[in-house]
């Protein structure tokens, strides 16, 4: 991939970097194709079309427990990566479509999409601004139901789902008296699978100032969110807090809220009750954060802890949070998941621009053959509002050869919304468990290839054994590029799913070739 903006000029950058972050520096000009050096004047837009096509010969096309059925697929996926620069308006915008072929007609022909876009647009100078991102892939109707790795199975249990988000806001400052920002913002989440889509809008104003006495700072916080469920009822919340913060040190900060929240989640009239809060914000160096919150809710006790720290060759990162959710695991911004997201603060220290660090991200991923968007736990369609706990930890080493990542799940999801009499994993169990684990590792036999094998394991229960399943799977990967603009990867998978209704097990070849124009 030819990126418009890469790290400029290496020189620059590396005297910069600690002297450990050289072997990162070298494995991203090693490992990122199109990725080096580029003197001269920044391209303020960037367009790169692609193609790839690939073959999977698979022993089981339709997940099938007795009789399997082998197949030839051809995946034939055209796409086109933009990235726009310019001094009012940020783009990244990847988009593919995927058409799969049946050699044995096991199926019809089918047309995928897959997109990942973001940016943000300067209306008014320091202003007013608009946020923007859209995320199509493929999920799990039913955590409860059959799961499979590739998108080219036949399997009833997936749909296409697609998020798209607007968010206008203001911000500035009221005098030398406070700091202010309004926002909207629009997100519609919907599939092609069944009546599960649900629109969220989210109205809130913020006015405080850090340091208006000092070390004590002021905030004044009032947010409406309603949530419309397709195939449930519409809900709505209403809040208001009033805080105060106090920097201890300048990386060391404690605030306290207390307020009032409305809301219909358990009722269907609105009811009211007090609100309070506590946080703590630390940050001892740029590489190192950690922040925790409590809060008494109406329906019980909200928390998130955040832990980051990366080195020049590391990443690490752990969260731990408890609250009301509309799309339980769904990601609804420009995330494409863990490891990608990971990668995305790691290279932060490289490249600060958002659009051309994920020009970057990409890179790294394809040139060393891992998947962006790899989940430890799959997301699964919701028909009301839950109340969900989930922890996650990930780890990323980056070497100039070698590169290891990690990631560990663990969720519990219940729904917070009783009266609805929409349909989904949470009106068929009370609870919804599952936790797992995923580890990618990935090492360059010679400067153009690379060796890929990826272990996952993903465990998920119900309220009884019949819901109780596990996903296993493991996969070994070559891949390189030949010539400049073109890339070819084979490969071999095992998946084995257990579970009580519907088990099978999966052997799969896989050969691609991509070429960028």
């Amino acid at each position: 991939m030819r990126s418009p903006h890469t790290l400029r000029t290496w020189r620059t950058r590396v005297a910069r970097v600690p002297s450990a972050g050289l072997l990162l520096v070298a494995s991203v000009g090693v490992c990122a194709p199109g990725v080096g050096a580029q003197e001269g004047p920044q391209r303020v837009v960037s367009v790169v079309p692609r193609i790839g096509i690939t073959e999977i010969f698979t022993d089981n096309v339709s997940l099938a427990s007795a009789d399997p059925r082998s197949e030839q697929i051809t995946q034939i996926s055209p796409g086109v990566r933009v990235a726009v620069q310019g001094a009012r308006l940020q783009v990244y915008f990847d988009y593919s479509r995927n058409e799969l072929l049946y050699a044995q007609d096991s199926s019809p022909r089918q047309s995928q999409n897959a997109l990942n876009t973001f940016g943000t647009l300067e209306f008014l100078e320091d202003w007013a601004y608009l946020d923007f991102n859209g995320l199509i892939s493929q999920q799990a109707i039913s955590a409860f139901g059959a799961q499979s790795i590739d998108n080219t199975a036949l399997n009833p249990n997936r749909a296409e789902v697609s998020t798209y988000r607007l968010s206008p806001y203001v911000r500035g400052r009221v005098g030398d008296v406070a700091n202010y920002e309004a926002r909207y913002s629009r997100s519609v989440t919907s599939s092609d699978a069944s009546a599960s889509d649900v629109t969220t809008g989210d109205t809130a104003v913020r006015l405080g100032q850090d340091s208006a006495f000092g070390k004590l700072g002021w905030s004044l916080d009032a947010s409406q969110q309603t949530a419309d469920y397709s195939g449930g009822r519409q809900t709505d919340s209403q809040q208001v807090n009033l805080g105060l913060s106090y920097a201890i040190t300048p990386q060391l900060s404690v605030s306290a809220r207390a307020g009032r929240e409305r809301s219909n989640y358990t009722s269907v009239d609105m009811q009211g009750d007090d609100t309070s809060g506590v946080a703590v914000n630390w940050s001892p160096s740029d590489v190192t954060k950690m922040s925790a919150s409590l809060d008494r809710r109406p329906f019980g006790d909200a928390h998130n802890v955040s832990i980051e720290h990366r080195t020049a060759r590391t990443a690490w990162k752990f969260t731990d949070a408890r609250d009301v959710s509309t799309t339980p695991g769904q990601s609804a911004g420009a995330s494409l998941g863990v490891i990608y997201d990971l990668l995305f603060s790691q290279f932060a220290y490289l490249e600060p621009n958002e659009v051309a660090r994920a020009q970057l991200v990409n890179a790294y991923l394809q040139s060393n053959g891992i998947s962006p968007d790899a989940l430890v736990l799959s997301s699964a369609l919701t028909s009301a509002l839950s109340l969900q706990r989930r922890q996650d930890i990930s780890l990323a080493l980056l070497g100039v050869r070698d590169t290891i990542t990690f990631l560990a799940s663990r969720s519990e999801s219940r729904r917070l919304d009783t009266v609805s009499s929409g349909v989904d994993d949470l009106s068929t169990s009370a609870v919804l468990r599952q936790h797992g684990f995923s580890a990618n590792y990935s090492h360059r036999l010679t400067p153009e290839y690379s060796l890929g094998v990826f272990l996952s394991q993903q465990n998920t229960s119900g309220a009884t054994s019949l819901q109780d399943s596990r996903l296993r799977l493991l996969s070994i990967q070559i891949m390189g590029k030949v010539g400049r603009k073109a890339a070819v990867s084979a490969g071999v998978r095992r998946v084995v799913f257990s579970s009580v209704a519907a088990p099978y097990g999966e052997t799969a070849l896989t050969v691609s070739l991509t070429v960028q124009f």
